[in-house]
């Protein structure tokens, strides 16, 4: 086992991630969606080059790859830390003011950027596992950006430490990887597997410590879109077709007893309207669906259909339409091709004294995408809770505990 490295720059690193905004925009056609995107992947290529990493690129992209020398004269299998540079684009991540707690004793945390902002120790149960931790959220006005920057943190540092460490620890060659868009479904769009050379890869991009995520959903999204006619309302009888009440006609259809995220958990799965836009001529919603088993997508993609096949009975003059689009699978059965990929990350967690815990996950990483692609790729945790909000909070030892695997992981692919 090796000595943990030094904490304060794993937190530094992690405060100058946080304060770029990254944010995506999936109603953009270009990639990365967001050129602020690129301020990221420029700074982290740079700091893989003082690092004295191989190997350092970033293409136009915005994807950073880099090169971890092995240190080992037998060949050992290449492996691959994948993080994203993005932030969601459900809040916003502009002008991130990061609030670091020391040592903090477990009462609730109120961000002072927004006082009615306030992190509640009894709908974050997590907390209680932190007490004495130094954490970090936002000032309330911004989300944190935790996700993915505690992977992009811990992946660095755990580079800083393996090239520190250098020939004191045998282990093969390790590719980083850092991509873009994966909040919009796109993380691996343009991302060259060949290039990557990797045997297995791992995101980082996960919740809490000591967990290994080997199930995903699989998830589609769509677009309902309905177009009316807009007159003046003073005559409006008999000509205006709304497509405002329409479309709230079609979003008050959806079960929300079941099939939506407020009731839903564990191997459940949900449609999930999260974006309403439009006016009277035209509206539209986004919604995501999502389910482990891949064959309910379809279900709920019939189930959107006949809502609009109902209303396209009552309201005749109005256009609706349905699109659905495959976002990215479960990667259970990718992972099954190579066992290893699992087991070596249970190991590296045990050489560290620590008990590993098999995980699914109700959300995505661009492991789903990688692994679909024939790149087995768990995701592992970094410390993020309450993603994509602005209660979003990390904790800096667990983002620790994720870079100490980072480095024993490595060792194990050695053996």
């Amino acid at each position: 086992m090796f000595e943990s490295f030094r904490m304060d720059s794993l937190l530094d690193r992690f405060l100058r991630y946080v304060r770029i905004d990254t944010q995506a925009d999936e109603t953009s056609t270009t990639y990365p969606s967001t050129a602020k995107q690129l301020t990221l992947s420029r700074l982290l290529a740079d700091e893989c080059r003082a690092l004295g990493l191989a190997d350092v690129t970033c293409d136009e992209f915005g994807i950073v790859m880099a090169t971890v020398p092995g240190t080992v004269s037998h060949k050992t299998p290449v492996i691959a830390y994948v993080a994203h540079v993005d932030t969601s684009p459900e809040y916003s991540s502009t002008n991130v003011n990061p609030i670091v707690h020391s040592n903090y004793q477990g009462s609730d945390l109120a961000l002072p950027g927004d006082r009615s902002k306030i992190i509640h120790v009894a709908e974050n149960p997590d907390l209680n596992r932190c007490i004495g931790h130094t954490l970090v959220t936002s000032d309330g006005s911004t989300l944190l950006g935790s996700d993915d920057k505690s992977g992009i943190a811990a992946i660095m540092s755990a580079a800083a430490e393996l090239m520190r460490r250098g020939n004191e620890l045998d282990h093969g060659p390790v590719r980083l990887c850092f991509t873009c868009d994966e909040e919009i479904g796109r993380g691996t769009d343009k991302l060259d597997l060949e290039k990557l050379g990797a045997h297995v890869a791992y995101t980082l991009d996960g919740a809490g410590q000591d967990e290994i995520d080997s199930e995903t959903f699989s998830a589609d999204g769509a677009k309902v879109t309905v177009k009316g006619i807009n007159t003046h309302p003073s005559v409006g009888k008999g000509a205006m077709v709304n497509s405002i009440r329409i479309l709230s006609n079609f979003l008050s259809r959806l079960p929300t007893a079941r099939l939506s995220p407020e009731t839903t958990d564990g191997r459940d799965g949900f449609i999930h309207p999260y974006h309403v836009e439009g006016g009277v001529a035209e509206a539209s919603a986004r919604l995501i669906l999502r389910d482990f088993e891949t064959a309910h997508l379809a279900e709920q993609a019939l189930l959107l259909e006949s809502i609009a096949a109902t209303l396209r009975v009552e309201h005749p003059r109005a256009q609706i339409t349905v699109e659905v689009r495959h976002q990215y699978r479960n990667m259970r059965e990718g992972l099954v091709k190579e066992p290893r990929a699992v087991s070596k990350a249970m190991d590296a967690h045990r050489a560290l004294g620590r008990t590993p815990k098999r995980n699914i996950i109700r959300g995505g990483t661009d492991g789903s995408l990688l692994t679909a692609k024939g790149l087995p790729t768990p995701n592992l945790s970094t410390g993020e809770h309450n993603p994509h909000s602005p209660l979003e909070w990390t904790s800096v030892e667990e983002m620790q505990a994720a870079a100490d695997v980072l480095v024993q992981l490595a060792v194990e692919w050695a053996k």
